[in-house]
């Protein structure tokens, strides 16, 4: 069976762009979808949403999850919201199962209050931290 070729079909408006996306979105294509975002960013400064419409997206590798990300990235730099319109079962539980769902669903990063300063690690004072060195194996000091 060949693999599936990807193909991309770009419709926009004043304000907004729909990229469709048939095929998968794997190691040997997904720079395409790159270099096609990075055009139309590049070429639209006044572009308020992006749509990837995935409706007839196919398998997604580590490549393809890297390449989304990426564009995540390049999107809230140029901010211009990102939507991954219609995501097949597969895609959603790739991002749910590593973690990246919220990234792609949540509020933009810009809006977070100190999105780029914050832990998810919870805070722990120093006092903790000496304690916690102290600890033999079995729990005791």
């Amino acid at each position: 069976m060949p693999p599936a070729v990807l193909r991309l079909t770009t419709v926009d408006s004043e304000d907004r762009a729909r990229i469709e996306i048939t095929g998968d979105l794997d190691y040997d294509n997904a720079d395409l979808l790159q270099e096609e975002v990075t055009a139309l960013l590049t070429s639209r400064p006044d572009l308020q949403d992006l749509h990837l419409h995935c409706a007839q997206l196919g398998i997604v590798d580590s490549m393809g999850l890297s390449i989304l990300l990426m564009i995540r990235r390049q999107t809230e730099a140029a901010q211009v919201g990102l939507h991954l319109d219609e995501r097949p079962a597969n895609l959603e539980r790739l991002l749910d199962v590593t973690g990246t769902l919220e990234y792609f669903t949540g509020a933009p990063l810009s809006d977070a209050p100190h999105a780029h300063s914050q832990s998810v690690l919870p805070s722990v004072t120093e006092g903790e931290v000496r304690a916690a060195g102290n600890t033999r194996p079995d729990g005791t000091t």
